[in-house]
């Protein structure tokens, strides 16, 4: 591999990257992918055993396969979700290269030199062109708050949590509340654990609306065809993705009323660590009323377009986990001794970044974000899939990701184009 150069190296083996192998195969270029672990790394690695998508199966499928091994409306769980990639590499026989950790992306002279390890020998090869696929969620976040906290509390990302039995005895707090956060918090309060809930300005939005599956009407609607550009508030563009898919098979809504009624205590977001004392913010109330006003507009929204679109729709039936919240004390706890609590572990659900540090090229942001128009990089023949308003809304989905992978090979595909027919004319 060392002396060959490729039209194109894919870093990434993700839903993005196989997408783009995909497109780039139907093309006739002549590319690989190069996956730090196995195929779907992260579905593997940064998920707990309960985990399920956000997204009914129908609408995660990748580009060219729309046959179903499961429920096309239920919810995959991430190990079936990476047999599905799996089945989808091998059917689509895309060339990946397992267990090959980039660790450095540089130009040499009009291509692209990649550095990697692959069982712990150091190697390169070249590339015309490269797409990096390596996505938004490669880094877990901890706020240095964890770095204060008693040496005796058990500590982890959401990333490394499975189930509640990896956790000592007591009490467990979770910090963030959006999907990964709302979702482990009910897991361990039906696992019998005592939880508290850390929340966060976090939208909900509920599961099924008026005889239907909430993404089939925003699909509809075209909601995710949104670009950045024409978004006018850019805290909407910042937002975390909102509190969707409960437990249990997925067709419940999620809320924090809905686990409170199950026993979460919540509290407001955390702004400080002393030890084993912990203060909080008083702003649960309106973390609450956040996630309702949300979920009423997008709703609101929805019997708009059914009224002029779908006069036929089913009427709005109320669902008792999305309806306003009631009976919540918003006088919560803004000081807590963990020790008093008995509270002996703490999840951090607070996210991810993309750690995009082995591209030694100017194509990142200040805050290590690429720098792209429409996925395009300024630096000829690098391009970015998989990350969020990479084209438009959708591109955070997985659903998103092939319409992403599309246009960028097509862009690609021209450049390519392009340079044979300089090389040829000079």
């Amino acid at each position: 591999m060392a002396n060959k150069i490729w039209d194109v190296v894919i870093v990434g083996a993700g839903q993005a990257g196989l997408n783009a192998s995909y497109f780039l195969s139907q093309s006739g270029i002549e590319h690989i992918v190069l996956e730090r672990g196995r195929i779907g790394e992260s579905w593997h690695s940064q998920r707990w055993q309960s985990f399920l998508l956000n997204s009914p199966n129908k609408i995660n499928t990748l580009a060219g396969q729309n046959d179903f091994r499961f429920d096309p409306d239920g919810f995959w769980t991430a190990t079936d979700f990476t047999q599905y990639l799996e089945h989808y590499c091998r059917k689509n026989q895309l060339p990946i290269r397992e267990y090959h950790a980039v660790k450095r992306v540089e130009k040499n002279g009009r291509n692209f030199r990649i550095h990697f390890e692959h069982e712990g020998v150091s190697q390169s090869c070249e590339a015309i062109q490269i797409i990096i696929a390596s996505g938004g969620q490669s880094e877990k976040l901890v706020p240095a708050m964890g770095s204060k906290t008693d040496r005796s509390i058990f500590q982890i990302h959401a990333a490394d949590y499975r189930n509640a039995r990896q956790l000592p005895d007591g009490a467990t707090l979770v910090v963030g509340s959006a999907q990964s956060g709302c979702q482990i918090a009910e897991d361990l309060c039906y696992a019998g654990r005592e939880v508290y809930l850390s929340t966060s300005n976090v939208a909900r939005i509920p599961r099924t609306y008026r005889g239907r599956d909430i993404l089939d009407w925003l699909i509809d609607m075209r909601f995710f065809d949104a670009r950045k550009q024409d978004i006018k508030d850019p805290a909407i563009v910042h937002m975390k993705p909102p509190q969707l898919t409960a437990t249990g098979g997925g067709h419940k809504t999620i809320s924090l009323q809905s686990l409170a009624k199950i026993g979460v205590k919540l509290l407001g977001k955390l702004i400080s660590v002393d030890g084993t004392k912990l203060n909080f913010n008083q702003d649960l109330a309106m973390h609450v009323q956040f996630a309702d006003g949300f979920s009423a507009k997008v709703k609101e929204m929805i019997d708009q377009f059914a009224k002029s679109e779908m006069p036929g729709a089913p009427a709005p039936i109320p669902d008792p986990e999305d309806l306003p919240a009631a009976g919540i004390s918003f006088n919560a706890e803004t000081e807590i001794d963990l020790r008093v609590k008995n509270i002996r572990s703490i999840i951090w659900a607070c996210g991810f970044h993309a750690d995009l540090g082995y591209l030694d090229l100017p194509v990142k942001d200040g805050d290590g974000l690429p720098i792209h128009d429409d996925g395009i990089s300024p630096v000829q023949g690098l391009f970015f899939v998989g990350f969020p308003w990479l084209r438009n809304r959708k591109s955070a989905l997985i659903y998103g990701s092939k319409f992403d992978a599309e246009f960028v090979v097509g862009q690609l595909v021209c450049n390519l184009q392009r340079r044979a027919s300089q090389e040829f004319i000079g």
